[in-house]
């Protein structure tokens, strides 16, 4: 009868570079009641525009599917069903835009649908247009907001509410008469699996868990290979998901198995040691450094102890890891992303300190500072093209506090 959906999004406007990241779909039956549920995460190949807002990471929906393999099941979840939205207007713009880059027109339109936004002036007089304020004006709980699931029931529940008070037969034959009729385009269904946001506080396993336990070692045939690219990961001293994807990658290609891996971790931590212990002395700073790039790696407190005691040791001329990232003045920075500090506040401060910010990543760049270092802008995959490595704006803002 009723398909009530929702989206999540990059930004306002759906006719110009903001996507989808997020789309439900709750089936409502003529007295208001549940009768399923549809949720998905949808890669936007884009940055996620204001994350602190709808709060998706971009390591969660980088690995959920493009809108592209997702449209044939929301097709059969809306066809034939009216549909509901709160602010429908929005939700049927990003929709319609979605499949209007697969060169699909479909019938999705905000005036042949139902708005609980705009039906709460006659249901609701008075009440302010927001979600909650429709929900707390009709005696409903408050919701979690900006979850496409939870909103999307959230305004079933509502919606409900208004068919209790419409009575039967519902006010809105005519709608229902015509959704019936709405002339559908076939769309082929890809059986991929939707992508669900990860549980609040829950997260992802250590990429050693997604290697072969495989024994004997190979004794790191390739060992530099994977160790030069574990150099890159750790400048900034922080695996994204992107890295983590590359490292578990290149060990596969490598034929490492979790044993060799795990070998070669502890080989890193103990130059990384060795470096340290050059000039005789281990700095408080330098073993908080030796703990973090443990923990990176999934190895113990211990494996510090041990990389110390190796380091003492040490063969002349054995392969040493990079040093921690370091700006100097004159290094080219680039931004992207919706950041809570606005773009031009971040330039000038990068100016103040000496740094040259540019608004594009050129094979010059030195530092690209991402809202999201997962990020699937266009400036964050040149710079993943280009070797530049990818920081946080609070790692951005260490290495400008250290710089000479």
């Amino acid at each position: 009868m009723y398909a009530v959906i929702d989206v999540e999004t990059t930004g306002l406007y759906a006719g110009r570079n903001d996507r989808i990241a997020e789309v439900a779909v709750v089936h409502v039956d003529a007295d208001g009641q549940v009768t399923g549920e549809w949720c998905s995460l949808v890669n936007p190949d884009r940055d996620l525009g204001p994350q602190h807002v709808h709060g998706i990471s971009a390591a969660d929906v980088r690995r959920a599917p493009l809108f592209a393999r997702l449209a044939g099941q929301v097709a059969e979840l809306l066809r034939g069903r009216v549909l509901v939205a709160h602010n429908l207007p929005f939700d049927a713009r990003f929709l319609t835009a979605e499949y209007l880059r697969l060169g699909v027109s479909v019938p999705i339109h905000a005036d042949e649908g139902l708005c609980t936004m705009r039906l709460a002036s006659h249901f609701l007089p008075g009440a302010r247009r927001g979600l909650q304020h429709c929900r707390a004006a009709a005696g409903l709980s408050p919701h979690r907001a900006h979850s496409a699931l939870h909103d999307a029931h959230a305004a079933a529940e509502l919606f409900g509410f208004y068919l209790k008070m419409a009575g039967s037969p519902a006010p809105w034959t005519e709608e229902i008469a015509a959704a019936a009729r709405l002339p559908w385009p076939t769309i082929p269904v890809d059986p991929v699996d939707p992508v669900r946001r990860r549980a609040a506080g829950l997260q992802e396993e250590h990429f050693l868990s997604r290697l072969v336990d495989r024994l004997p070692r190979l004794h790191e045939p390739q060992g530099d290979a994977y160790l030069d690219l574990l150099d890159r990961a750790l400048l900034d001293r922080h695996i994204s998901t992107g890295e983590a994807d590359a490292l578990v990658a290149a060990a596969q290609e490598l034929g490492l198995a979790r044993a060799d891996v795990e070998h070669l971790h502890q080989v890193y931590l103990a130059g990384l040691a060795a470096v340290a212990l050059e000039d005789g002395v281990l700095t408080a700073g330098e073993l908080r450094d030796l703990v973090r790039v443990a923990q990176l790696l999934g190895l113990s407190r211990s494996a510090v102890e041990d990389a110390l005691a190796a380091a003492q040791t040490r063969i002349p001329g054995q392969r040493l890891p990079s040093e921690v990232m370091r700006l100097h003045p004159g290094d080219i920075v680039v931004f992207t992303g919706d950041m809570r500090v606005a773009r031009e506040v971040l330039k000038e401060q990068a100016q103040a300190a000496g740094l040259v910010p540019r608004d594009g990543v050129t094979k010059k760049t030195r530092l690209l500072v991402a809202a999201d270092p997962d990020s699937m802008s266009r400036k964050a995959k040149q710079a993943q093209r280009y070797g530049i490595p990818i920081v946080a704006l609070p790692v951005y803002q260490q290495l400008l506090a250290q710089l000479p």
